[in-house]
């Protein structure tokens, strides 16, 4: 029986905002389902709260310090192994479809990601020129000047020669938007219907691949799609199957005390709260969440239509969290809160133990969870010893959750390691921090003398009392600090691939 891998991801979403949810705010019944039918591990936590690193750790199985790509503005070497070229040259059928990232959008929107280990890519990403909004204008032209209203990165390379015949998209795009004034800042409704919307194109794709693909061979598609990332933009059918009563209110931003110094930035003058309609970006926000559940729903459904419900692994995450307003903060980035780094992962597959996970897991693993369940191979290093002798080494730095399925006293790691580098509002060590988080704490240290963060996260899941310089958890922060010292060192380990001949040679 042929082997489907599965791994779908969304952009931005924080493990808080899918469990709030399921306190009333919205029904999610296709989320409701794969966690009912596979194991969700609550504890899991991205390398780096930005999308290009973390999407890189997923398809390597390696941190950002060895697969090279630490922040965004750089590009995956086509060089570092993916476990979809692996998947590939095993002889499976790839496919990528929606959100990729491996390269910078600025340097190149319309990349071609087939060298990581694609047979197919059917790609739209966060500045919504391409395909996606060629294809509106052909298919749906009377929705085409709406969908150039919400395209937000007009600073993409090229757009005042777009396409064959070179129109100034970018003056349509300003003009578009002076029609649809709606479609402006952090959150609002799609101003046309959800089949048009880029998540549905995206679903549409992979649909398409699954049925073309014959039945009998391996086959493995990553559906990945922008939203729930700002701005947040459901379509109308939506927003009103949110809650707003239900919806919980943020996190205090307890920096306001001035103890951190790091947050004694102009930026940081007022809470977030206070300057935007909190609830509504919440609404909004909860509202995508409903649509993409939908999508996970036409999703399941083809599988069933295709026959490739057998012998599937079924993979569910996010790149990063959102703040979306808890401790007055939006987005993502060195502020690394729980709901910036914690992200959803639910795994279904055949004999899976079904239930919840509270051991630590981390975005290096998804690799090596597939390496395992494919039966393919991961990745060596090679390695020349002093007496002559080669061998080799293991390449990814992550754990396959295979055995979490099937066993949940499976033993894990006992701490994870977040690094932050230059953002897109600075790039100095001030934007850069680096955390270390256990089952009970979070401690980071923000550099260039930002200052330092602890918290209990078992007594204080909203992380109001940093206990960085309380008296009584100065034994804890010393321990947690050696461990930061010694996972930023080990961070890089096992080695980088990039331009190796043999380790330990000349």
């Amino acid at each position: 029986m042929p082997k489907t891998v599965i791994l779908m991801m969304v952009d931005q979403l924080g493990a808080k905002w899918l469990e709030a949810a399921r306190d009333g705010v919205v029904d999610l019944p296709n989320f409701d389902a794969l966690q009912a039918e596979g194991v969700t591990f609550d504890a899991t936590f991205t390398t780096n709260p930005v999308c290009s690193p973390s999407r890189a750790t997923v398809f390597t199985g390696m941190s950002p310090s060895t697969h090279g790509l630490t922040e965004t503005g750089y590009d995956l070497g086509t060089d570092i192994p993916t476990f979809p070229r692996a998947l590939q040259h095993a002889g499976w059928a790839t496919g990528a479809f929606g959100k990729v990232h491996l390269v910078a959008l600025l340097e190149d929107w319309a990349a071609d990601y087939r060298p990581y280990g694609f047979d197919v890519v059917d790609g739209t990403e966060d500045t919504r020129v391409g395909e996606w909004l060629d294809w509106v204008e052909l298919t749906h032209p009377e929705h085409y000047e709406a969908a150039l209203s919400t395209v937000w990165m007009t600073m993409a390379p090229g757009l005042d020669a777009y396409g064959p015949d070179r129109i100034d998209l970018r003056a349509r795009i300003e003009a578009a938007r002076r029609t649809h004034p709606g479609s402006a800042g952090e959150a609002y409704v799609l101003p046309f219907p959800p089949e048009v919307s880029q998540t549905a194109w995206i679903t549409d794709r992979a649909i398409d691949f699954l049925r073309s693909v014959d039945s009998d061979r391996d086959l493995f598609a990553h559906i990945s799609y922008v939203q729930p990332h700002n701005p947040f933009t459901p379509p109308a059918d939506y927003v009103d199957s949110v809650d707003v009563a239900a919806i919980p209110e943020p996190a205090p931003a307890e920096w306001l005390d001035g103890s951190v110094s790091y947050y004694r930035q102009e930026r940081y003058a007022r809470p977030s709260y206070d300057e935007h309609d909190w609830r509504r970006h919440r609404q909004l926000y909860f509202a995508d969440l409903a649509h993409l559940d939908h999508e996970l729903g036409r999703i399941r459904d083809a599988l069933r239509e295709v026959g490739r419900t057998e012998d599937v692994l079924l993979l569910f995450t996010s790149d990063h969290g959102e703040l979306l307003h808890d401790h007055g903060l939006l987005g993502k980035w060195e502020r690394h809160y729980d709901a910036c780094i914690r992200v959803p992962l639910i795994i279904a597959a055949p004999g899976a133990e079904q239930g919840r996970r509270a051991q630590l897991a981390e975005l290096t693993d998804i690799a090596p969870t597939v390496y395992d369940w494919a039966g393919v191979a991961p990745p060596e290093l090679p390695v020349r010893r002093v007496d002559g002798t080669e061998e080799t080494m293991p390449m990814v730095h992550g754990l396959s959750l295979i055995p979490q399925l099937t066993d949940p006293s499976a033993p894990t790691r006992t701490s994870v390691f977040i690094q932050s580098n230059n953002s897109h509002v600075e790039a100095s060590p001030r934007s850069w921090a680096r955390t270390v988080r256990t089952e009970r704490h979070r401690y980071t240290r923000h550099l260039d003398g930002g200052g330092e963060q602890l918290f209990d996260v078992r007594s204080d899941p909203d992380e109001q009392h940093n206990l960085a310089d309380d008296p009584g958890s100065a034994d804890v922060r010393r321990h947690l600090a050696d461990l930061l010292t010694e996972r930023t060192a080990l961070d890089a380990f096992p080695n980088s691939p990039r331009q190796l001949f043999r380790i330990g040679t000349w």
